[in-house]
């Protein structure tokens, strides 16, 4: 049976589950996701960053400041997933992106 738990530290959702951890990245300060990325790696081997519209471009500062800087060498980018989500009825898309980070 696998448990889920909904914790918001520092503006952030994340959803904990037996092998991985899914993170949202919003428009919050880069280097506090980062930090909040990185205490996450430090009890996972698995983090899945999640975003959508304006804020991809934080997950994808987040991700390299984690591979590149912080964990160099000891991280790497698994796999990247891009979608586009169209809101019912309105006619508007919007784009998401699920970047998966692992410890190597």
């Amino acid at each position: 049976m696998l448990m889920d738990e909904t914790i918001e530290p520092s503006g952030q959702e994340q959803t904990e589950k037996s092998e991985d951890t899914t993170i949202q990245i919003g428009n919050y300060p880069v280097m506090e996701s980062a930090l909040d990325v990185l205490t996450f790696l430090g009890k996972k081997n698995k983090i899945i960053l999640k975003s959508k519209g304006n804020s991809i471009p934080n997950a994808v500062a987040v991700a390299n400041i984690i591979t590149e800087k912080m964990l160099k060498g000891n991280s790497k980018v698994q796999k990247i997933n891009l979608d586009t989500v169209a809101a019912a009825g309105i006619g508007n898309m919007t784009s998401t992106i699920e970047i998966i980070l692992i410890k190597i």
